[in-house]
């Protein structure tokens, strides 16, 4: 048996060669047969109504003609019949397609084994004998065989467009992204270090109740993410009432994703500005100023996290990504228009 295993570059190929070796020995074990196993890397394209672009993918199996099964794992969400689809088999071209969001965001290598050894069960011909552990996973059912023998495993109703959205706020990688805010960051942290040298704003933070102070953060936070929402256009409308709910996806992991960078880049900025307000404010300093009989930890955290929401606020605004590379790759709508601009390219032969 040859089987090929084609991902999408990011995460998608990153999990694909995670489960690589485990997969060979599950293949192998319940089939009794040598089996090969082939992993590439290749975008697959899609539509401008977001439908796949299976031409592309033929092409890309056609490099494999050895190829008795092939498993792709794309970054694209995809959404059918008003819910998340997971897989879909198609036996005409002994092809399979996983889709990688709408698998959760903490997909373990466990899950994604089940999910890899039902496809193949599901492009085994009919009288073939099936893997002998169950593979099929308890959160979804496979639908029944059309007349082109197609199969689809769509998510739960109720949790499958949560684990949908965690996944592709996942994909983003809001982490990695905050370091493309290097511009963003340093403009909020030269604002947010005025409050290490001020004493007006030792006092506030000293008054200001621990609720009021995180509702401050709270809407820094909020701030800076509608101001990168606005000044990069990155909350999407749909096209037609069909893409609707897929787009409503869009746009709320869209906000996640920001929401997650900008808190991270919030953290560190307080973290900075109290490490400097430690080494510069002096404790009998601070006690005076505040009117205490001794300075505490909390009083300069206090300062730390104001300091922080004026820094993002008055620093940050007006700063955005530091190149439109970084911008075309930051969520799933993005990624989704290079995929068709590409694909349309191809048909009119300028590419």
């Amino acid at each position: 048996m040859h089987v090929l295993l084609i991902s999408d570059p990011g995460p998608p190929s990153r999990r694909v060669a995670s489960i690589q070796d485990e997969f060979l020995d599950h293949l192998q074990q319940d089939f009794e047969t040598e089996v090969t196993v082939d992993v590439c890397t290749k975008t697959l394209r899609v539509h401008a109504d977001h439908q796949l672009e299976l031409s592309t993918l033929d092409a890309i199996v056609a490099q494999y003609p050895d190829a008795d099964l092939v498993i792709m794992l794309t970054d694209i969400p995809r959404h059918t019949q008003g819910k998340p689809l997971i897989a879909e088999v198609l036996p005409a071209r002994k092809v399979a397609v996983i889709s990688c969001p709408t698998l959760g965001a903490m997909t373990t290598k466990r899950r994604l084994l089940k999910i890899y050894m039902s496809c193949v069960n599901q492009l085994l011909p009919d009288g073939h004998v099936p893997a002998k552990r169950n593979r099929l996973p308890r959160w979804g059912q496979w639908s029944n065989r059309t007349e082109s023998g197609r199969r689809t495993l769509h998510a739960h109703t109720f949790t499958g467009g949560t684990r949908l959205v965690l996944g592709m706020t996942m994909a983003n990688e809001p982490l990695r992204m905050a370091r493309k805010l290097s511009r963003a960051m340093a403009a909020a942290a030269a604002t947010g270090a005025f409050g290490i040298f001020y004493s007006s704003i030792w006092q506030m933070s000293h008054h200001l109740s621990t609720l009021r102070l995180i509702s401050i953060g709270i809407i820094a936070i909020a701030v800076m993410v509608g101001w990168l929402l606005t000044i990069n256009r990155l909350w999407d409308r749909p096209v037609n009432e069909r893409l609707a709910q897929v787009v409503f996806y869009y746009n709320l992991s869209t906000v996640l994703t920001l929401i997650v960078c900008v808190t991270g880049l919030y953290a560190l900025l307080v973290v900075g500005i109290l490490a400097g307000s430690l080494i510069v404010i002096d404790p009998e300093c601070m006690a005076q100023t505040i009117h205490r009989p001794e300075a505490r930890l909390t009083n300069y955290l206090d300062i730390a996290w104001l300091s922080a929401a004026m820094g993002v606020v008055a620093g940050a605004l007006g700063s955005s990504f530091d190149s439109d590379i970084d911008l075309k790759n930051l969520t799933h709508a993005q990624r989704l228009r290079s995929r068709v601009y590409i694909a349309q390219d191809d048909e009119t032969g300028t590419s």
